[in-house]
């Protein structure tokens, strides 16, 4: 097949089609699948990234001892480090790219020290892996498709455009003449993530050096509970066609039309633009714009599709060469018939209001508190967070990301308020959505009137506060 998806393939003959087929069913079959099956070699490769960092240790302490200057050794440590992190998740795919991708959502509460190393590199996990051999791709097309799977479309790039953790998108052109992506999962993806996230749980503590000192067993935890949903290619585009159906012709969003699906093989429309990460060269007066627009889909999409979008990292948005914003990769979705809680819109608005007494109360009978706590410890806790609402605009930086950051993983601060409030399971994903839009908008430095969208699309917002 030709790699240029504007060239159209010649069609083989039916036997040879037939044969081709047969071909990619034997080589998948007796693949023994690298991706999946080698259980071992995955579990060594996750082994060694705390070993590495250990090593590469023990080599700065000895060019210390010999005369190199502390800052020069400290910093090459970083860049290997984040090298070694890159290389051992991308190439492994399933649940270690899986959860290097979301760990590179928060590298903005990263320390100065160990971000800017890890910034470009864990940025490359949003986007890109070692490809899927051709012939496998074909198998799964085959499998999925049916031995005729080359007749739906005109071109078919074997080149992936796009490589995520669990698949790979290729690039074609469907029998209607529409440029589309074509997901293909990786043979085996369900026994890679699950056997990756067990893995890397049980190495949270090791690996934490790699990670600055972030506690990465809440990223595991919430990956882990996930894991069914987001290998279900039908689910995903069933969340998607009716994101498409809820945004079709909107002027500031565009969600791909979904074309067809199997469990393994979703094709959908093409999205042609840059992924909102680099949104960060832009003029401060577009990264404001991209980082607004980002916010809007966030809380338009459950009142207007019933959807939360809960995998929020900027590689699953593109800013179009029209302006709109693209949204991509539908795989983890919280569905919301009636929008997002009113609840959730009145309690940030009195806590806004400085309401101590009625902030603690409001979060009870949600199931926030379930013990004992001074009421005015919870406000505190929590008035950082409502500090974007209560201005008409607000500069979402790395320094005060990185602030809140330490402050809430510190269980000393507001004397441990932070161990008594609990997080009820219909507000898991909105939590993840909160935390990582906050990041997001913390690496565009975006500026913008916040408190406008939650105005408009955050219901019980607008309303008065509860009188005390």
């Amino acid at each position: 097949m030709p790699d240029d998806p504007s060239v159209v393939p010649e069609r083989p003959r039916a036997g040879r089609r037939a044969r081709a087929s047969r071909r990619d069913e034997e080589r998948a079959a007796e693949s023994d699948d690298r991706i999946a099956r080698g259980g071992l070699r995955r579990s060594a490769r996750l082994a060694s990234l705390p070993l590495g960092f250990a090593g590469r240790s023990a080599l700065g302490l000895g060019r210390r001892i010999g005369g190199a200057p502390a800052e020069q050794v400290s910093e090459q440590l970083q860049q290997r480090a984040a090298e070694q992190l890159f290389k051992v998740l991308g190439e492994l795919k399933g649940g270690a790219m899986k959860f290097g991708q979301a760990l590179s959502v928060f590298e903005s509460v990263l320390p100065d020290d160990v971000a800017g190393p890890y910034r470009a590199q864990l940025a490359r996990l949003q986007d890109s892996a070692p490809p899927m051999p051709t012939s496998r791709v074909h198998a799964v097309l085959a499998r999925e498709l049916g031995p005729r799977w080359r007749d739906d479309f005109t071109s078919f790039s074997a080149q992936p455009a796009a490589a995520a953790s669990i698949g790979q998108v290729h690039r074609a052109v469907w029998k209607d003449g529409r440029e589309v992506a074509v997901k293909v999962q990786y043979p085996g993806a369900d026994e890679a993530l699950r056997s990756d996230l067990r893995q890397i749980g049980r190495m949270s503590k090791v690996i934490s050096p790699l990670a600055g000192g972030m506690d990465v067993q809440p990223l595991v935890d919430e990956l882990t509970a996930r894991v069914s949903e987001e290998l279900d290619y039908t689910l995903e585009a069933s969340a998607q066609a009716q994101a498409a159906a809820a945004f079709a012709g909107d002027p500031e969003f565009c969600v791909p039309d979904v074309l067809a699906s199997t469990s393994r093989v979703m094709v959908s429309e093409w999205v042609e633009g840059r992924a909102l990460n680099t949104a960060a060269e832009l003029s401060q007066d577009e990264r404001n714009r991209m980082g607004l627009a980002y916010v809007r889909f966030l809380f338009a999409a459950p009142a207007r599709a019933g959807i939360l979008h809960a995998d929020p990292h900027p590689g699953n948005f593109k800013i179009l060469p029209d302006g709109r914003l693209g949204v991509i990769d539908f795989g983890l979705v919280a569905r919301f018939p009636d929008g997002l809680p009113p609840a959730m819109g009145r309690i940030l608005r009195v806590a806004e209001s400085g309401d101590a007494r009625q902030t603690a109360e409001q979060l009870r009978l949600e199931g926030f508190i379930v013990s004992d706590v001074d009421a005015q410890d919870v406000l505190d806790y929590l008035s950082p967070f409502v500090e974007p609402a209560a201005v008409s605009e607000f500069e979402f930086t790395r320094d005060w990301m990185r602030e809140q950051f330490v402050r809430v993983r510190d269980v000393r601060a507001n004397n441990g308020v932070a161990m008594k409030i609990n997080l009820p399971p219909e507000y898991l994903l909105i939590h993840r959505v909160w935390l990582g839009g906050l990041a997001v908008l913390a690496q565009l430095n975006a500026r913008a009137p916040f408190n406008a969208v939650l105005r408009e699309l955050l219901p019980g917002y607008s309303e008065d506060p509860v009188a005390g």
